[in-house]
């Protein structure tokens, strides 16, 4: 509201002074012009133009007085010269020429001293100014009126509506924090920034679910699996303390130190994925070629894979330059070779595994691929998840983890683990930036 204010008074002001700026210099020209007159042709010389200026009958006014202040010439009769001050400007009161008139014209004039001691006045009929600039006044009063009115009408609209939205983003807020995770914030469809600080939040609080919920799963999932093992573990140590059979009572030792290496390895694996999300590997990373890695690995599985009468191939070549840490590498390679070690058997009964490498656009992709049975396309997202343990894979050991951990390492180093069906088996592929 103050700009526009400021807007307004600029332009009323500037537009006045503008118009009296040229109705003076307009009359300074017109006394020049006549001053020049009576040194040329004396008193005279400037009678003939007063007189011709005279019969034009225009806004112009005139009046020459000997030194007496008594009037010579000039449609101006009863101006009091005498009081008026030499070389300077003055308004004053004239009859108006129009009978309808209710009131005087104002005229701005100059007075100037003539040598010999005569004096002209040179003026003109500013009425038409000050009309114009009343009317511009009395518009501006009335626009900013309608401006102020209209202002505070918006603006008290604007203020409920938006107070309303925060009200609502407050409620919501209250909702939430009350335990109902699957409230959202309002989205008016305007795009504002409330809006867009809407789905902000939104996305949060998506975020949050997505994770109270796996909190609730891996709390169950960890509850699931080690009630089973300790279980196991305390009947064993029950018949042990009943039994005297000293070689029973070893047996049933050797098996629980068996259960606890195995639930040592499962908190080991969720510690690591915990590290992993939360970045603490990651300021260590440094440029390293794969294929080293993927050699040493695919070296160390080649025993295992010809115990389970299969083979496992190794097709990349160096350069495979990606910013990671060879053990981190190592880690997700060992996990995948395990998997596919454990599922991947093809019908002849052997594990046929090929691990491949290459650079595809800005990527470095990593692929293990099996012969076995795959995983349904409905569960190649699930299966990332922690304890996530298909119906085919119950049979045999595992908690869950691998693949998870796997996915873990992937994000940490700025890629993404993809599940894809190999036609037959499956392929886990690691599409890693390169860095080369």
């Amino acid at each position: 509201m103050a700009s526009i204010v400021v807007i307004l008074s600029y332009v009323y002001y500037d537009t006045i002074s503008l118009l009296e700026q040229q109705d003076q210099e307009t009359i300074r020209a017109d006394v020049l012009g006549l001053t020049d007159q009576y040194r040329v042709g004396g008193v005279a010389g400037i009678l003939e133009t007063i007189e011709r200026r005279n019969a034009q009958k225009g806004e112009m006014l005139y009046m020459l007085a000997d030194p007496s202040g008594s009037h010579i010439a000039g449609n101006l009769v009863s101006l009091p010269i005498n009081s008026i001050p030499d070389d300077s400007w003055f308004d004053f009161k004239i009859k108006s020429a129009d009978k309808n008139a209710t009131a005087d014209h104002t005229a701005h004039g100059y007075n100037v001293q003539l040598p010999d001691g005569y004096q002209l006045v040179v003026a003109r009929d500013v009425e038409d100014i000050r009309v114009f600039r009343d009317r511009i006044l009395y518009s501006l009063y009335w626009g900013l009126g309608f401006a102020v009115v209209i202002g505070l009408g918006v603006g008290t609209a604007f203020s409920r509506s938006f107070l309303r939205r925060v009200d609502s983003i407050t409620n919501t807020s209250q909702k939430i924090m009350n335990g109902n995770l699957s409230d959202r914030m309002p989205i008016s469809g305007s795009g504002d920034e409330l809006d867009r600080l809407a789905h902000s939040l939104n996305d949060m609080l998506n975020k949050i679910e997505l994770l109270m919920q796996g909190m609730r799963e891996v709390s169950g999932n960890v509850a699931h699996d080690l009630k089973t093992p300790l279980t196991r573990m305390r009947a064993r140590l029950e018949d042990a303390l009943r039994g005297e059979d000293k070689v029973a009572q070893r047996h049933a030792l050797e098996q629980n130190v068996h259960d606890c290496d195995n639930l040592l390895a499962t908190f080991n694996a969720l510690l690591s994925i915990t590290q992993l999300e939360a970045g603490q590997q990651r300021t260590s990373l440094e440029n390293l070629d794969a294929y080293a890695t993927l050699a040493d690995v695919v070296e160390l599985y080649e025993p295992l894979a010809e115990e389970n009468h299969g083979t496992i191939q190794l097709r990349a070549q160096p350069g495979l330059i990606i910013k990671a840490k060879r053990e981190l590498m190592a880690q997700a390679l060992t996990n995948l070779l395990d998997n596919a070690l454990k599922y991947g058997a093809s019908k002849d009964g052997g594990t046929h595994i090929i691990v491949s490498g290459r650079i595809e656009q800005s990527n470095t992709v990593i692929s293990v691929s099996d012969q076995g049975t795959g995983i349904p396309e409905k569960d190649r997202t699930r299966v990332l998840d922690r304890f996530v343990r298909l119906d085919e894979s119950r049979t045999k050991p595992g908690n869950g983890l691998g693949l998870s951990l796997v996915s873990s390492i992937a994000t940490l180093l700025g890629g993404k683990l993809i599940i894809r069906d190999n036609n037959p088996g499956l392929k886990a592929e690691l599409h890693l930036p390169y860095a080369g």
